[in-house]
């Protein structure tokens, strides 16, 4: 999972938006079970991900209202 930039975020839809954080949480739940089998994780750049679409999805939905 590569770190997605706050600048690609900003051109993605809605709907890509919400794709993209339902797959991210499947990363998630997968990193986590690979956790407690002792593997390499990435828990932390992927839970980071989802704040950032989250926050992104958050904005536009204000910036819409307006």
């Amino acid at each position: 999972m590569a770190i997605i930039k706050t600048k690609d975020l900003k051109k993605m839809s809605e709907k890509e938006i919400e794709e993209k954080i339902k797959e991210l949480k499947m990363d998630l739940i997968k990193n986590k079970v690979e956790a407690t089998k002792g593997g390499k994780v990435k828990i932390r750049e992927i839970k980071r991900t989802i704040a950032r679409l989250l926050t992104i999805s958050r904005l536009n939905k204000i910036s819409v209202g307006k």
